[in-house]
């Protein structure tokens, strides 16, 4: 029998939901921070804890930007958003790691940028290229919206120090678990519009729906106000999945559980499963 991971995306999908998932799934947070101290980005801590989204318990990955580094984008809005309730109780242990004096910050990264900033780290070479995928998909996503080459794209969700921690984070922890294949059935979005630094946007917004055309994701529309999937989100679901079809049958051998930020008529969680078929 064959394992594989199934991301169900039922509550939409975020970076730091995928990132929470897989350290619940057993993820190594030592190993994780450690490298992610070899990226030499400042302005940040990071805290990993245990939460609670209705009613079920969930791990939260939080980066916590300084006030120079602070994003006001939409997709770190839904990132950093605070409606969600802290128990004592810590997913495995409670973490805090403090970043604050590496090397000076950008407020706008290039792709380029990004990905020297990848190749100079400690990552090894399968999560460095898991990296670089999704944000060359996440650049190519902006680079439509903009209508300008992907190389020449300055923008808050890659750029941020946020979004970078995240999908490195991602990338780590996906390289530790191994897992070759994973199944994404459905990414399940809401709808309306959402406010960001531009303006306001229409959900899915510009850059998702971007990538849901060109990476052929399978999408379904929920009747909940307010953006499910975000950028960072839909760039992992296209780098990583190698079927949109669940095996008939399968095992669940273990769940990990990823806590979102906000608020909505269905569970801010991210589940995501080993399974055995």
């Amino acid at each position: 029998m064959k394992k594989a991971l199934y991301f169900d995306c039922a509550s939409g999908i975020s970076g730091d939901m995928s990132v929470a998932a897989l350290l619940d799934l057993g993820a190594d947070k030592k190993m994780l921070l450690d490298t992610l101290d070899s990226l030499k980005l400042s302005g940040y801590k990071i805290e990993i804890s245990e939460v609670e989204k209705s009613g079920i318990a969930a791990c939260d990955f939080n980066v916590l930007l300084d006030k120079e580094h602070e994003n006001h984008d939409h997709d770190m809005e839904y990132l950093h958003g605070d409606n969600h309730e802290h128990s004592h109780a810590e997913c495995h242990h409670e973490h805090e790691h403090q970043h604050s004096a590496h090397t000076l910050h950008h407020e706008h990264r290039s792709l380029p940028d990004i990905l020297t900033i990848l190749e100079n780290s400690s990552m090894t070479a399968g999560a460095k290229a898991m990296a670089s995928k999704i944000f060359e998909i996440l650049a190519e996503g902006e680079a439509r919206a903009h209508r300008v080459p992907k190389e020449q794209v300055h923008f808050h969700e890659v750029g941020a120090v946020d979004s970078i921690v995240d999908i490195a984070a991602f990338a780590i922890c996906m390289d530790f678990l191994g897992y070759e294949e994973v199944f994404l059935p459905v990414l399940k979005e809401g709808q309306g519009t959402i406010r960001c630094q531009h303006g306001i946007l229409p959900i899915p917004v510009p850059a998702t729906s971007n990538i849901v055309c060109t990476h052929k994701l399978p999408l379904s529309i929920l009747p909940v106000q307010g953006e499910l999937v975000t950028p960072t989100g839909a760039a992992i679901a296209a780098a990583i999945t190698t079927s949109y079809t669940l095996p008939e049958i399968f095992q669940i051998n273990k769940i990990g559980v990823g806590a979102g930020k906000r608020e909505y008529e269905v569970p801010g969680i991210l589940r995501v499963m080993e399974i055995q078929y």
